[in-house]
C-alpha cells in the first residue's frame, strides 16, 4: 500500500519505518522544519536546548529491546546525573527509578536518525482529508503556497500527531474524533536560559515542588553535549493552563523568577527565551493501543495512548503505540 503519515515526531517516524520494512510505500508529512516533534532541541550559539521530552524511561520488553539496539547504535545513552526534589530552595534526594535515557548529542538527534532512508515532507501541514474512491487525497497547507494543495491518492492515511491536531482532521470518524477530544493535551511553558558561568549547583536535574515551575535540567549534564551552562525550565501544566495566552515576555520573566526562587542562585543569564507547547502531555490517556479503520483505513497513533501501560504522555507510549498499528496493518 503506499501510505500517508501525518506528524514526525516519535510515533509518526516508527509506525512509518515499521511499515516500510513491512514493504509499503511510506510518505510522511511534517509541518515543522525538522523532525522529533516534542523530542526537540533548540540550538544557539551556546549550544543545544533540548527544550520538549528530557529523558525517557523504559518498561516494556519490547521497548527496553529497542533502546538497547538504539544504544549499540550510539543513538542513545544512560543519563546518570544526580537528580534532587526541590522545595523553596531546599533539596532532597529524588529517589530510585527505571534509568533514564536520553538521545546524542540531543534529543531531536534519535528523531533524525530514525528519519533516514524514509520520505519526509517538512514544512507541509496536512489540514484535511478527503475520499478519493477508496483512497485519499491529503490537503496540504505550506507557506511557499496561498492555497491548501492536494497530495495522493493513498491506501491508507495515518496521524501521529496530538489529539486536539487529529481530532479536526477525523471528520468522517466521527466515532475517533470523539475519542481524540477525551484525551485532554496539557501546555508547557519553557524557558531556556544560558550563563556565563557555572552556577555550581550540586545536581543535574530537579522535580520543583510549590513553585510556578515543574521541572529544571542542567542540559550540559547530559552525555555528549556541548559545555556551557545551559538550564532547561519547564512550568507546571497548572501555571502553564492559567498563563496558555501570556505575552512570551511577561512569562519569560515570571519563570526567571521562578527558577532564581528554586535554586537559590541569583546569577543573571546572557541568554533567555520561552517556548509554549499547547499539546504538551496527555492528561486522559486513552484504554487503546491505537484507533484504525479497517475497512476504510484510516489510524491515529501516539504517546496519548496508554499502549498497555499505566498513564500516558511518554516516549514508550509514542513507540509502543506506533509499533502496535504497524503490526495491526500488516
Amino acid at each position: 500500500m503506499h501510505i500517508a503519515v501525518v506528524g514526525a515526531g516519535l510515533s509518526g517516524l516508527t509506525v512509518a519505518r515499521q511499515l516500510q520494512s513491512q514493504g509499503h510505500h511510506v510518505t510522511v508529512y511534517e509541518k515543522s522544519a525538522g523532525v522529533s516533534g516534542r523530542m526537540s532541541t533548540r540550538q544557539t550559539e551556546l549550544g543545544g536546548f533540548d527544550h520538549g521530552a528530557q529523558y525517557f524511561t523504559a518498561s516494556s520488553d519490547r521497548f527496553k529491546k529497542e533502546i538497547n539496539d538504539w544504544k549499540k547504535l550510539g543513538w542513545v545513552a544512560p543519563w546518570e546525573e544526580k537528580l534532587v526534589s526541590l522545595d523553596h530552595g531546599q533539596s532532597k534526594p529524588a529517589g530510585k527509578s527505571a534509568t533514564r535515557y536520553v538521545a546524542t548529542p540531543g534529543m531531536n538527534a534519535l528523531g533524525k536518525q530514525l528519519a533516514h532512508g524514509l520520505d519526509v515532507r517538512k514544512e507541509q501541514q496536512i489540514v484535511g482529508l478527503e475520499a478519493h474512491g477508496n483512497q485519499w487525497l491529503l490537503k496540504v497547507q505550506a507557506d511557499t503556497v496561498a492555497i491548501a494543495a492536494s497530495a495522493g491518492p493513498f491506501d491508507a492515511v495515518l496521524l501521529a500527531i496530538p489529539a486536539d491536531q487529529a481530532a479536526p482532521l477525523l471528520g468522517e470518524f466521527p466515532a475517533f474524533a470523539v475519542e481524540a477530544t477525551k484525551s485532554i493535551m496539557l501546555p508547557c511553558w519553557t524557558l531556556m536560559l544560558g550563563f556565563q558561568t557555572s552556577l555550581e549547583l550540586p545536581y543535574g536535574g530537579a522535580w520543583v515542588n510549590q513553585s510556578r515551575l515543574s521541572w529544571i535540567a542542567r542540559d550540559n549534564s547530559k552525555p555528549l553535549r556541548r559545555s556551557g551552562e545551559r538550564w532547561i525550565a519547564q512550568a507546571s501544566p497548572a501555571w502553564s493552563i492559567e498563563h496558555l495566552e501570556e505575552d512570551p515576555e511577561r512569562a519569560k520573566e515570571k519563570l526567571l523568577k521562578a527558577f532564581h526562587e528554586a535554586t537559590g542562585s541569583w546569577i543573571q543569564p546572557i541568554h533567555a527565551v520561552v517556548h509554549r507547547w499547547r499539546f504538551a502531555q496527555s492528561e486522559h490517556p486513552l484504554p487503546f493501543d491505537f484507533l484504525w479503520d479497517v475497512n476504510r483505513k484510516v489510524g491515529v497513533c501516539g504517546d496519548w495512548f496508554a499502549a498497555g501501560l499505566e498513564g500516558g504522555g511518554r516516549v514508550e507510549n509514542a513507540f509502543l503505540s506506533a509499533v502496535a498499528l504497524a503490526k495491526t496493518i500488516g
